[in-house]
């Protein structure tokens, strides 16, 4: 008998050329709109395979207009491929993508691998090269937050040479998941038409009883982000100062970082304050980000012109506004920066790492 798989994995002839794509976390919310930017891209790709777990197996997904169906995951599901990416918790990064990697190049966009030195953290419009480091055959896709401002900093440090960082991050609640935003949606109803005292028991009434959060989002800030590490920082926070760190290939790298949650949908906003060893003007910054392909400039404070999450949902540019030289540090800019934390932060930096990647089969 013939099972589905080995259906799936009779390629025509013409396919045979080209590299076969697995896609692990299939039917989740990065998955979901890793499948919008295969979609919507070139397709350079003989075989999809869509990978997801047992209570997903067998719906069917159309793929650059053919309907494919989801397998369960398991180790026969990657023989054949030669790419496989990666969407799902650390924990089934942690059993799966050792597994996967004995059949194929694994790219893993959780935070297990991150800061393993045998893996490559890539960032393609930094440090593409890093591809090819890859002893136990995965390379990592860095957290969102990192992801959002490292295309512009990566630009600007092969310029100027980047000594310090100091970041606050403004984080959307799809961060967190579909907990996070079913967190935001249901607290915004809860609070909508309904007229507010000013105390703050009228607010923390408003918590929804499944919240990933500490307290309640809806009309308001949490200066917290992830689970607490050493000395009061938060994993998130950590992330920031560890990842930059590696990314850049600055393993001294001053990081000053603090994340807060906002009640914002998608979309991750950061504040940086950074600094670097040569010389730096707001017209030098302006001139390399607009040379950078995946940078958009949106800067003209006059017309009340400058990146904000709500706009840039939906898009794959890194967007910087609000350039400013520092007034009292020396070789300072500031900056703000915005991108939408599931396509850049997430799905789509993965895909242009497999697209890196397939160019060597």
């Amino acid at each position: 008998m013939v099972t589905q798989l080995q259906l799936f994995m009779q390629e025509p002839e013409d396919n045979l050329a080209k590299p076969n794509l697995a896609l692990v976390g299939a039917t989740g919310a990065v998955g979901t709109v890793m499948l919008e930017i295969i979609n919507s891209r070139e397709n350079i790709w003989g075989e999809i395979r869509l990978i997801a777990s047992a209570r997903s197996a067998g719906k069917k997904i159309l793929v650059h207009g053919q309907e494919v169906v989801v397998v369960e995951l398991s180790e026969a599901a990657f023989e054949g491929i030669d790419i496989a990416l990666f969407d799902v918790p650390d924990e089934v990064s942690a059993i799966w993508a050792p597994i996967a990697a004995k059949h194929a190049v694994v790219i893993d966009n959780s935070g297990t691998f991150r800061m393993d030195s045998e893996v490559p953290l890539v960032v393609p419009e930094v440090n593409p090269e890093q591809i090819k480091n890859r002893p136990k055959g995965i390379i990592a896709n860095p957290n969102c937050t990192t992801l959002t401002m490292m295309a512009a900093l990566g630009a600007l440090h092969r310029k100027f040479q980047l000594t310090e960082l100091v970041v606050s991050s403004y984080q959307a609640v799809s961060g967190a998941g579909m907990s996070g935003i079913d967190a935001l949606q249901e607290e915004t109803q809860a609070v909508a038409g309904t007229q507010l005292g000013l105390s703050s028991e009228d607010l923390s009434t408003t918590k929804s009883a499944n919240s990933p959060f500490p307290a309640p989002i809806a009309l308001n800030v949490i200066p917290w982000a992830g689970s607490l590490k050493t000395d009061g920082f938060s994993s998130e926070e950590m992330k920031v100062r560890d990842e930059s760190r590696k990314i850049l290939g600055i393993s001294d790298l001053k990081v000053a970082a603090t994340c807060v949650r906002v009640p914002v949908l998608v979309g991750h906003s950061l504040t940086v304050h950074a600094t670097f060893a040569k010389n730096i003007s707001v017209d030098q910054v302006n001139q390399v980000l607009e040379a950078e392909a995946t940078v958009e400039l949106l800067d003209d404070p006059d017309k009340g012109i400058w990146p904000t999450p709500n706009q840039v949902a939906g898009t794959d540019p890194t967007y910087v506004g609000r350039v400013r030289a520092s007034l009292d540090f020396p070789n300072s800019i500031e900056l703000f920066v915005v991108g939408d934390n599931l396509r850049k932060g997430a799905a789509l930096n993965t895909y242009e790492i497999a697209e890196l990647v397939a160019k060597d089969f």
